[in-house]
């Protein structure tokens, strides 16, 4: 490693690589090339080419060449093999409203399909990758060139061991559909802190076989990544050093050795099935009528006092309640956040904040259904979207992406005094798609049409489209007919 350069730290020494890197705090990554030993010529190169839009290499390898001086490899080793240290170079973002949040998810290693996967997790290549890890984290701020992103948080981290044996389990639920021929079923989504990600705005389209497994089906590429909401946790608690106000359900719940996280949760909530919903806001004296008052019975269920459990937060999992009427049926879709239409029209499928999302959240579904006037507990299940349902879900995004793109026609539709009127689109409908649909984010509208006319009162309800016109913000829904349609029948 690094050839006969003399490196300035000692490379088997953890605690030497970390004070060198410390060093780059309250630099950016020009100051980097800048202090590099090469020539004049290369350095504006260099960030010439970091700065083009287009750039899509890691800020990493400017770390790694020209700070740490080795060159870049795609060794199955650590990048400091003598120390066991892996180093890597990570994005956050502060929210408008504050609260710091990370980037995007930590790649760790790509998952072979070209070997047998091995086993034993402690012995596993994604295990040597991540064991210890120099975090390099510099602020995404969008109103600088890239160049000029300030580098502000070194940390030598290795996962606490109530993490490992979670992550443990993610591997082993990953390894087991490789092993079985069914690396065509990852999903990002299906599993806690540890995630199988596609690596590349063209994975999903560039399959490749599974040689070793199963020649004869393709799949993406993949790679083993800690999701980007266990990077959120990650850096508030063990970079930023906040204090943290969630409760664990691990320290709340009983549980067996031998039983997974997934199915402690299960399990515990499934406990309470057949009971009624006065029953159980009685029990865990939760008041009804709130908006959130089913949801906040499941996190009771689960010893969840603030309705923010830990293991949720580094999951990503959101509770959802799902009431199903006598009929059969659900009333209410699924939201999402509001999304601005500039952003949507320069994004690409793969790459973009609702694929993300989706690829990435899970859901534990706690089940009711009406009888004899009240809401019986069915049970619970944690869901999260199938590969093929994201890919109809792709075109329903693309197709509300041309619309945009397009411009949007807006007209008012008068109902019969003619003087009230709602204002009308041409988007896509919700029967236009099986999984999703786009709708209003609030039940206040505002726009600005062409004419000039303001339809509103409040433009914090209104989101410019690329023309200059504004719409009432909206957002992405699952369709509940969909959400409906992948209850376990049990649950029905």
């Amino acid at each position: 490693m690094g050839g006969f350069t003399i490196l300035k730290y000692d490379d088997a020494n953890p605690l030497s690589i970390k004070e060198y890197g410390e060093r780059l705090i309250g630099k950016n990554f020009s100051d980097v090339i800048n202090a590099a030993a090469i020539k004049e010529d290369l350095k504006l190169e260099t960030i010439t080419k970091v700065n083009n839009p287009r750039y899509k290499g890691g800020m990493g390898h400017l770390i790694e060449k020209y700070h740490f001086e080795y060159e870049i490899n795609n060794d199955q080793e650590p990048d400091f093999p003598k120390a066991g240290v892996e180093l890597k170079v990570t994005p956050y973002e502060i929210g408008k409203k504050g609260g710091y949040s990370a980037g995007e998810r930590l790649v760790i290693t790509m998952i072979s399909y070209t070997e047998p996967v091995e086993e034993n997790f402690f012995y596993s290549h994604a295990y040597s990758k991540f064991r210890l890890t120099l975090l390099i984290h510099y602020l995404r701020n969008r109103d600088l060139q890239k160049i000029d992103y300030p580098i502000d948080f070194v940390t030598l981290f290795s996962p606490p061991e109530e993490d490992l044996k979670i992550i443990q389990q993610d591997y082993e639920k990953i390894i087991t559909k490789v092993r079985e021929g069914r690396a065509h079923e990852l999903s990002e989504g299906e599993t806690m802190y540890l995630g199988a990600c596609t690596k590349g705005s063209t994975a999903i389209k560039s399959l490749v076989p599974q040689e070793f497994y199963a020649p004869h089906i393709k799949a993406p590429k993949r790679a083993f990544c800690f999701k980007q909401s266990y990077m959120t946790y990650l850096l508030n608690k063990y970079v930023l050093n906040q204090v943290n106000t969630y409760e664990s359900i691990l320290n709340n719940v009983s549980q067996s050795d031998n039983q997974t996280f997934e199915n402690l949760i299960v399990n515990t909530i499934n406990e309470h099935k057949g009971k009624t919903s006065i029953q159980l806001s009685k029990e865990f004296s939760v008041k009804p009528g709130s908006k959130s008052f089913y949801s906040s019975l499941a996190y009771r269920m689960l010893g969840i006092k603030s309705n923010r459990a830990e293991e949720f937060i580094k999951a990503n999992i959101e509770v959802k309640a799902i009431r199903i009427e006598e009929n059969g049926k659900m009333d209410e879709s699924i939201s999402f956040p509001s999304f601005k239409f500039k952003e949507l029209i320069n994004e690409e499928w793969e790459e973009s904040v609702f694929y993300n999302d989706l690829s990435s959240k899970r859901y534990l579904f706690v089940v009711y259904k009406k009888l004899g006037g009240d809401y019986v507990l069915r049970g619970c299940q944690l869901w999260n979207m199938p590969p093929k349902d994201l890919e109809e879900a792709r075109k329903g995004w693309e197709s509300i992406q041309k619309v945009v793109n397009e411009g949007p026609i807006l007209y008012k539709k008068f109902k019969k005094n003619d003087i009230d009127f709602e204002v009308k689109n041409n988007f896509p409908k919700k029967s236009d798609n099986d999984v999703i649909h786009i709708r209003p984010h609030t039940s206040e509208r505002y726009y600005v049409l062409e004419t000039s006319e303001i339809i509103g009162n409040n433009p914090n309800y209104g989101d410019e489209l690329p023309d200059g016109r504004i719409m009432t913000k909206q957002s992405f829904w699952l369709n509940n007919t969909y959400i409906l349609s992948q209850l376990n029948s049990n649950l029905k």
